[in-house]
């Protein structure tokens, strides 16, 4: 059963959300039953596939004991190498889901690993920074394996999520977070299997694609590119809404995923508005601290070029967290280009300087990032190479 995706998961949904709306408008504290919910659920969503089901499992424990111990060595011993070895030791399932096939090797991925390995790890950093003293049996389990966000995201982080589920929620409060819930649901709803379902369908169905879209001319190739846009956009954020929406009955602010990406004025704009948890995560916890390690360390002579080379490491990371395909890793380092090339010209342009506030530079520069846009989606989707 695929989260989201079928009438029968939001049969179990709605049966589900009944007690925590119960304990909601009693002013009782819901989070107790949200982890009891959140391991019913997954039980349901994993009951198809042993493998991942003990995947999950096994997951869960090396990751718990990954962060208590790292808590217990942080008050004794501050070394950074510590917190990398246990970076390494976090990511290694990920990586052997992704990388496993290459050394014929079985993978033991399940469902949202990827999501899931991105919690631990920030957990893992906060608590080297010193941001995270204790780490609650409790809040760790119920952060990690919180269902609604489970698949995809949003990416969380443990202390706001913490403050959520401690918080006490007045009546009044509690009614207007459902209001707003269900209406996120409802657009979700809207957006995926009204929106999206119909893209899908009534257009790219229709390109032919059987000899890879550059054989069938250029037509197809536009085509496919504005089409696969439109539908990836409202596929994942209609996904992203109902997953707040949820989060919100269960009195947990889950934040938003998506805001308008499709109006960016350019590529770093873009990134602020598209798959937002994602790309915050990776700036705060990749490029800025790149950064900052090169500006101590002194390792680039140039007052740029940190970030520059920040900018590189942090897009093509996120190509290769998306999968091991040369297309996702080409989206990467394409988005990582022009986020380089976007910083270089608007820093030194005196063409930009002098225009950017007018409103034909901002029309020009939103319908040309537009087309960035839409082609790096053409080279994720993978079917540019599909000859």
């Amino acid at each position: 059963m695929i989260p989201y995706g079928s009438f029968y998961f939001f049969y179990l949904l709605f049966l589900s959300l009944i007690p925590a709306f119960i304990l909601g408008i009693l002013e009782k504290p819901i989070r107790y039953y949200g982890l009891l919910a959140s391991l019913a659920v997954l039980s349901l969503l994993f009951s198809g596939s042993k493998v991942q089901a003990i995947s999950l499992v096994a997951f869960y424990f090396g990751e718990l004991l990954l962060v208590k111990t790292y808590s217990l060595l942080r008050k004794k011993w501050e070394s950074r190498w510590l917190l990398r070895i246990y970076i390494i030791f976090s990511l290694l399932p990920l990586a052997f889901v992704k990388w496993g096939h290459y050394f014929s090797a079985r993978t033991f991925g399940f469902l949202g690993i990827s999501y899931l390995t991105f919690k631990a790890i920030q957990m893992l950093l906060e608590i080297g920074d010193g941001l995270i003293k204790e780490v609650s049996f409790f809040e760790f389990t119920y952060f990690l394996l919180f269902f609604p966000t489970i698949s995809s995201g949003p990416i969380d982080r443990s202390r706001r999520f913490g403050k959520d589920i401690l918080e006490k929620i007045p009546r009044n409060e509690y009614l207007e977070r459902v209001h707003q819930g269900l209406k996120k649901i409802a657009i979700g709803a809207g957006y995926k299997f009204v929106i999206s379902s119909a893209i899908f369908n009534y257009w790219l169905a229709k390109i032919p694609l059987q000899q890879g879209i550059l054989k069938n001319g250029i037509l197809s190739v536009f085509s496919y590119m504005y089409g696969y846009s439109f539908y990836l956009f409202f596929d994942f954020a209609g996904y992203s809404l109902m997953a707040i929406g949820v989060s919100y009955i269960l009195g947990v602010n889950t934040p938003d995923n998506f805001n308008k990406p499709f109006i960016s004025k350019d590529i770093k704009d873009f990134w602020n508005r598209w798959h937002m948890s994602l790309s915050f995560w990776f700036r705060d916890y990749i490029y800025t601290r790149f950064v900052m390690s090169s500006m101590k360390k002194k390792r680039f002579k140039g007052r740029f070029t940190a970030s520059y080379v920040g900018y590189m490491i942090t897009m093509t990371t996120m190509g290769i967290w998306h999968g091991t395909e040369i297309y996702y890793i080409l989206y990467g380092i394409y988005h990582g280009i022009l986020i380089v090339l976007t910083d270089f010209f608007q820093r030194h342009s005196k063409l930009y300087k002098q225009y950017k506030n007018k409103r034909i530079w901002n029309i020009s520069s939103t319908f040309i990032t537009f087309q960035l846009i839409c082609f790096g989606f053409l080279i994720f989707s993978g079917k540019l190479f599909n000859y």
